[in-house]
């Protein structure tokens, strides 16, 4: 499954369980999540405007996405940090991108992502935002 798959199907999932008054977040858990939500917004420009930076700025964006979600994980416990760390393993392949050449040297394994790989994960991590919100907003 793709990241963007990935975390629509981790969206949709936190969107029916709190239609159905199955997760009902607490005061403290919408205030993570609507910190969250708008850090990954801050995180991540509008795709019109990522698209036209260096891959090396949009590595960077996605990266400071992943951290926005390690940093609300430490602060939560029950369902919102189990979304939290399914959000963020579902982000993992990000970890390993890199968007300089190797230049004669150890990778660590990583990789170089396409164009459609970056807007992929710039997609899923709006998605991401974009749940955060509803939940924060509960």
């Amino acid at each position: 499954m793709d990241m963007r798959a990935a975390i629509e199907s981790l969206a949709g999932e936190a969107e029916r369980q709190l239609r159905d008054e199955a997760w009902v977040p607490d005061a403290a858990d919408r205030v993570v999540a609507a910190k969250a939500a708008a850090d990954l917004h801050a995180a991540l420009g509008a795709p019109h405007v990522q698209e036209t930076l260096p891959v090396v700025d949009r590595l960077a964006h996605l990266r400071e996405s992943l951290a926005v979600l390690a940093i609300a994980l430490a602060h939560v416990h029950g369902r919102l940090a189990w979304f939290f760390g399914a959000a963020a393993t579902a982000l993992t392949p990000i970890l390993h991108w890199r968007a300089l050449p190797p230049e004669d040297g150890v990778t660590f394994g990583t990789v170089q992502p396409t164009l459609q790989q970056y807007r992929e994960a710039e997609d899923a991590i709006r998605r991401l935002q974009s749940a955060l919100a509803d939940i924060g907003a509960v």
